[in-house]
């Protein structure tokens, strides 16, 4: 059965002052699918979630949802069924787990659902259940980490975007994050656009990747094709590669 492709950006463009952070980009990503996106400091890689959430000024270019073109508005976006977790663990420290469930329930508009939600949440995040009533700041990062996936889950979001989020984490909380990632596309069916620097374990449950250099897409492929290619080497020494 064939996929249907969800997000599309088509020769996106996006420049802060006369720096370009994106340079003619093209990336997608399709019903299903967990798409990683690598590449090294200031490679655009952020800015294409950045702009696919309506967070980064578009310069040129087009963005696709379901095929049909539009301006992505955040608020807008979040209706759509896109869910953003920006890097850094940010959650309200000085509400609780519960109080941050909820704003991310926000549009919602029925305290019921909301309920229903926050309960099916605990079952996928058991480590939040016993601190549901305590403040987020309490929490260890990773489990602040979690609390900032599971709030973005709340609108039971078609797409989910993450920005970094085995950052500052202890090595045995990556394993359980990255699991945690694979097991919310496998269950919730939702399709997943990652980026990372620990390449090893987002390639490990990756359908697609792209790496970028310098705000451009230089190599794109399967997991086992990008090893092959040996891109990583070139991009990560400072080699600069065309498209």
């Amino acid at each position: 059965m064939d996929t249907e492709t969800l997000l599309r950006l088509k020769d996106v463009s996006v420049h802060y002052g006369s720096v370009k952070a994106l340079d003619s980009v093209d990336v997608s990503l399709d019903e299903g699918e967990i798409v990683a996106l690598m590449g090294p400091n200031g490679a655009g890689k952020s800015t294409i979630l950045k702009a696919l959430f309506g967070l980064a000024p578009i310069h040129s270019g087009k963005i696709f949802w379901h095929e049909d073109e539009f301006t992505p508005v955040s608020h807008e976006v979040v209706a759509r069924g896109i869910a953003f977790v920006p890097q850094g663990r940010r959650v309200f420290s000085h509400l609780t787990v519960r109080e941050n469930l909820e704003i991310g329930g926000y549009v919602l508009k029925n305290s019921r659902l909301v309920k229903e939600r926050i309960a099916d949440l605990l079952e996928l995040f058991p480590a939040l259940k016993p601190k549901l009533n305590e403040r987020s700041s309490t929490l260890s990062g990773g489990q602040q980490q979690m609390l900032a996936v599971a709030r973005g889950l709340m609108t039971d979001p078609k797409v989910l975007l993450l920005d970094e989020p085995s950052l500052g984490l202890a090595p045995k909380i990556v394993k359980e994050v990255f699991a945690l990632v694979k097991d919310i596309n496998q269950k919730r069916k939702t399709a997943i656009m990652v980026v990372e620097h620990n390449i090893k374990s987002l390639l490990e449950i990756a359908n697609r990747g792209y790496i970028l250099d310098k705000g451009k897409v230089v190599v794109e492929g399967n997991p086992k094709e990008l090893i092959a290619k040996g891109t990583f080497e070139k991009v990560f020494t400072g080699v600069t590669l065309t498209p």
